[in-house]
């Protein structure tokens, strides 16, 4: 069994190793944790795999195994499956946690699968919650919560002492200004935020909120509470403001699981500008709500990590200050501390980003279509559209049994041409070529001529709008770029190659840069770099 250790010195984490590679300090375990259930006080219990007694610590009882990981299950979502299966309040009076499909009540188990029940008549179900929800009581919940938190009491004090900790030595080097908070609206960001402001007892750390314009609405309505319960707050909502995520849809087709073009588009592209206006080439450090056990590819990240190679934004350091927390913990510290929370969990929703994501599950679908059905069917439509348009005969198996999240490629999508490179020969220059754009030439593409050496517009016949790329190194033209006529193209210009040994070579790097401009719908990805 491999151990997994890390070094507080450099934040990183290592395996089957003794000592830092990096900086040579003794490594500390990463204690994992598991999930007990007391059978007197109906509540779990948060125990290090190395605990030598398993006890419960407010009644001494013994107490077993239940589970890796959980999270509570509010009155709300309880209702709604109760209603699934056919009784309401059944477990009103009882104990009920969950942990994906599985839900634990009074320790016993409950597997609900969520793609039986992708056809039922949700509008029924949305009368009967709306019916029934004045008499969903939730005093028992709270009275759970309240023994929950009292019998993990010391594991709260221990996992925000650390946190806190490793909050004020990763923030050392640098500034308060210098600091971020990324701030999602969901449960974790929501955790990072309290400790970081505590952690440095300053709450005037700047927070960025990444708008896609396709949170869910309480989202919205938590960012709101947030901002007027931390008036101190440096508060910036990052946004794009050129793209509709419809249009897009439709000029390229919905994101992917393997194409999630939206992410770069809506998210990290509008938070790269925010940063680059907000700190030009400074170098900042962002706390981040990440947790190694939300996936294998987090799995794989370090505490602290500050290099390009690992980092999307390259002008920042990320450090995630509850990385090892498990789903349960962060309940522990958002109910033990009394801290709002977006109400999306309450519903039964495990994450709260964008609600029609090609990464949720059948049950994150299944509650979008529930609690956001107008949003719901207006994406529905446009799928079914979608696989139509490209030319699928079952558009409705291959939209409502999640094909089109798998999707790779551009067939039958009009916008895959644009990275097929359209060119000819210049019969009267040689070493010249025509290529088509297809949108007029200026500055955007000149930019892409950057890498070739300085782009010199003043240099250039002004008659015909010809500007000179020169070398970096001997200062002579090595290309000449201008605009041409040419029939069956769109936009052509024409390119020569001058003062360069490979001309061949020079017109290959030259198509892909076409290739780029052609593709390009200005998701902001190279701001970042």
């Amino acid at each position: 069994m491999q151990i997994e250790k890390w070094c507080k010195c450099c934040n990183k984490s290592f395996l089957d190793s003794e000592k830092c590679p990096d900086c040579g300090n003794i490594l500390e375990q990463v204690v994992p944790t598991e999930i007990y259930w007391c059978n007197n006080c109906k509540v779990p219990i948060i125990l290090e795999l190395t605990a030598s007694k398993h006890i419960c610590p407010i009644c001494r009882a013994k107490i077993n195994f239940l589970a890796k990981d959980l999270r509570p299950v509010f009155p709300e979502e309880r209702l709604l499956i109760e209603l699934l299966i056919g009784k309401p309040f059944e477990w009103m009076h009882k104990s009920v946690w969950a942990n994906n499909s599985h839900y634990y009540v009074d320790a016993s188990v409950y597997t609900v699968s969520f793609s039986k029940y992708r056809n039922i008549d949700t509008q029924s179900i949305i009368l009967q919650l709306e019916k029934l929800k004045e008499q969903n009581d939730s005093r028992e919940f709270f009275m759970r919560v309240k023994t929950f938190i009292e019998a993990n009491t010391e594991r709260l004090k221990s996992i925000t002492e650390e946190a806190k900790q490793f909050v004020c030595n990763v923030s050392s080097q640098y500034k308060n200004d210098q600091l971020i908070i990324s701030f999602s609206g969901g449960k974790d960001s929501t955790v990072t935020s309290d400790i970081v402001i505590k952690a440095l007892r300053d709450p005037c750390i700047r927070h960025i909120f990444g708008d896609t314009t396709l949170e869910i609405p309480s989202t919205y309505e938590y960012k709101d509470r947030y901002r007027k319960a931390n008036p101190k707050a440096v508060f910036k909502i990052a946004k794009n403001k050129d793209q509709d995520f419809f249009s897009v849809c439709r000029d390229i087709g919905p994101p992917a699981r393997m194409m999630r073009w939206c992410c770069t588009m809506f998210k990290t592209g509008p938070i790269t500008r925010a940063l680059n206006s907000a700190f030009r080439d400074e170098r900042v450090l962002t706390f981040y709500g990440i947790r190694k056990n939300e996936s294998a590819a987090r799995s794989k990240y370090n505490r602290l990590e500050d290099t390009s190679k690992a980092v999307k934004i390259h002008k920042q350091a990320v450090a995630s200050p509850i990385f090892f927390w498990t789903d349960l913990e962060i309940w522990l510290y958002l109910l033990g501390e009394n801290i709002d929370f977006n109400d999306a969990y309450k519903l039964g929703f495990d994450r709260v980003g964008c609600w029609c994501c090609p990464n949720n599950s059948e049950r994150s679908q299944f509650l979008a279509k529930i609690y956001l059905s107008r949003q719901w069917q207006d994406w529905h439509n446009f799928l079914i559209s979608f696989a139509k348009s490209i030319g699928k005969t079952d558009a409705e198996e291959y939209v409502d049994g999640g094909w089109w999240k798998a999707r790779q490629g551009g067939n039958g999508i009009k916008a895959s041409n644009d990275v097929i490179v359209k060119q000819t020969n210049c019969t009267s220059e040689e070493n010249a070529r025509i290529y088509n754009l297809n949108k007029p030439l200026g500055d955007d593409f000149y930019n892409l001529l950057t890498p070739f050496g300085h782009v010199k517009k003043e240099l250039g016949r002004k008659l015909i709008g010809e500007i000179l790329v020169l070398d970096t190194v001997t200062n002579k033209p090595i290309l000449s770029v201008q605009p041409f006529k040419q029939s069956g193209f769109d936009f052509p210009v024409k390119i020569k190659t001058m003062n360069v040994k490979d001309h061949a070579k020079y017109h290959r790097m030259l198509a892909y840069q076409v290739k780029k401009f052609n593709a390009c719908r200005r998701c902001l990805k190279c701001e970042s770099v």
